[in-house]
């Protein structure tokens, strides 16, 4: 009888005729879960188009010079059905506008039209598609609907597109590529588990994207061993630094000691500490996943004297500690609400508090609440949704951050975690959503 040998398993055919079946059910369910993962409308293609993009050197690579030729900047409005398009030519040391156009989502026909005036007075309708998340034509035309140009749009990645015009002959007339530089001036933190899959596999590409769309700092949650996914503190602050962006937070993780031996865990926050100094990190943050095993205040009494004792470690070396919620920390304990017990028998000088104002909300409560009985002790938030940044309607972000001085707010960190879109995606309309809707 023919067997088949998987690891030293000896598998006999009908049972190797099951796993097969089984696996092309697993294999079906992973391309749906893909599927899913995809921009499929014209109207969510064409908001990858949005940003402030500069030309590269040529067409043939990405690199930008200090002071770029050309200047896009392209603006979502009427709730991303549309972009208001202006092009800027260097001129004199300066950028002067050479063409102005929408660009707009057209639902009655489901494509894509646009209407526009260049510098030289000359005004042109557009009709187009995208043929692919990744290929967009339109075929421009003058006002008395003579076709003038073609123009082809290729985006190698959510950051970087190749724009090409052809003649009625399908001559290249030019050929421009646009590398999106969005700005970082309101400090908008990103967390790296929002995009840990383009992580894994590319770091590099992964924050270069995540810089270009106008992330100021990363926050991290791979610490292990001395390493930052698979790199030395020194490495992966380099790579960070490179792409644009600082290396400012890390969530990182180390249970209480199950007696009052402290000696191994403090050996190991030190050499974390350490390691955290050397990529530069300006905060460590940490969370609980034990708290529906705690029984007593006792338990809770250990775990505030455990934070404050690394939040003493990390003051001594010039860095801040932070404890992070889930929903669980508003469950009680005899009484006493889990989250009020660490906000109120940790020191203020030692231990702060990282809001998920998601987890919040699924707990029950109003982050709003929290920040007027205990200001300034939130000074790091996790911006999150039930899916993308925002588009839930369930959260309130801009009544939210009006309380952002009363909480101390220090460190502002997007988080996506369940996606209607490819994570790049999602991760780049959240920064809109803060930049664009929250913060003024």
């Amino acid at each position: 009888m023919t067997t088949l040998y998987f690891r030293k398993i000896r598998l006999k055919p009908s049972f190797l005729k099951t796993l097969i079946v089984l696996f092309s059910v697993l294999n079906i369910g992973l391309l749906k879960a893909q599927e899913s993962y995809q921009i499929t409308s014209q109207q969510d293609r064409l908001t990858q188009y949005s940003g402030e993009w500069y030309s590269s050197l040529h067409p043939g690579t990405d690199s930008l010079s200090s002071f770029p030729n050309i200047k896009m900047v392209s603006e979502l409005k009427l709730n991303g059905q549309s972009l208001g398009v202006e092009v800027f030519q260097k001129k004199d040391g300066k950028y002067v506008s050479t063409l102005f156009e929408l660009i707009a989502y057209d639902g009655s026909k489901d494509n894509i039209r646009a209407f526009g005036k260049n510098s030289r007075g000359e005004m042109f309708i557009g009709e187009g598609e995208f043929q692919s998340s990744s290929n967009w034509t339109m075929q421009d035309k003058d006002l008395d609907g003579n076709n003038t140009m073609r123009v082809s749009f290729t985006f190698n990645s959510y950051t970087d597109v190749v724009v090409e015009g052809f003649d009625n002959a399908n001559k290249s007339l030019w050929k421009t590529r646009y590398v999106k530089q969005n700005p970082k001036d309101k400090d908008i933190g990103i967390q790296l588990v929002s995009v840990h899959k383009d992580m894994q596999a590319n770091p590099q590409k992964t924050l270069q994207e995540l810089g270009r769309m106008g992330y100021s700092y990363v926050e991290t949650f791979v610490y292990s061993k001395g390493l930052f996914y698979g790199m030395s503190p020194s490495a992966f602050r380099t790579l960070v630094e490179d792409t644009g962006m600082k290396f400012l937070g890390s969530m990182t993780f180390y249970n209480l000691p199950s007696d009052d031996d402290m000696t191994e865990a403090i050996k190991w926050w030190e050499k974390c500490i350490e390691d955290h100094k050397k990529a530069g990190v300006k905060y460590l943050s940490t969370s609980n996943n034990k708290i529906k095993e705690i029984k007593d205040k006792s338990e809770l009494k250990r775990y505030t004297d455990y934070y404050n004792m690394v939040g003493k470690l990390c003051a001594e070396n010039d860095m801040e500690f932070i404890f992070h919620n889930h929903a669980d920390e508003f469950l009680y304990v005899d009484g006493e609400r889990v989250y009020d017990y660490f906000l109120e028998h940790t020191n203020p000088d030692y231990v702060h508090f990282q809001a998920d104002l998601y987890w919040m909300k699924v707990g029950g409560v109003e982050p709003i609440d929290y920040f007027n009985k205990y200001p300034n002790r939130f000074i790091s938030w996790h911006i999150k949704d039930y899916k993308e940044l925002g588009q839930s309607g369930k959260i309130d972000f801009e009544e939210i951050f009006k309380y952002d001085e009363k909480a101390g707010l220090k460190y502002i960190i997007a988080e996506v975690e369940d996606y209607n879109y490819p994570p790049l995606y999602s991760v780049k309309l959240a920064w809109e959503y803060l930049y664009h809707k929250i913060l003024e």
